[in-house]
């Protein structure tokens, strides 16, 4: 039976439900889409590659960029969070604030 290139393979299915970190279907359905995803970025990057097209080579890191951004780091997702607590909670957070402004992504 031919599988599509983007499905994940049984092997890799099997060790993603023997993962413990990943708890529930959702979780792994996540994954495995991820890691489609993953492949036809993949796929997409090799196209480019092959191609007789004039490219620089940033494109290649153009689009691995733009579509698998970074989480946010820890400091953005804390102001985020901060940004929220302003809302509900009128106070004076700017000791926070600045606080979280001073450290390093």
């Amino acid at each position: 039976m031919k599988t599509n290139p983007i499905t994940p393979p049984p092997e890799l299915l099997d060790q993603w439900c023997m993962d413990a970190t990943l708890g529930s279907w959702r979780d792994i359905a996540t994954q495995a889409a991820q890691w489609g995803a993953d492949q036809e970025l993949e796929a997409c990057v090799e196209w480019f590659d092959n191609q007789s097209l004039v490219y620089h080579r940033d494109l290649e890191y153009a689009l691995r960029a733009a579509r698998r951004p970074k989480p946010p780091s820890l400091k953005e997702q804390a102001l985020d969070e901060l940004i929220a607590a302003e809302r509900l909670y009128p106070a004076d957070w700017s000791t926070i604030r600045r606080a979280l402004e001073a450290l390093d992504d």
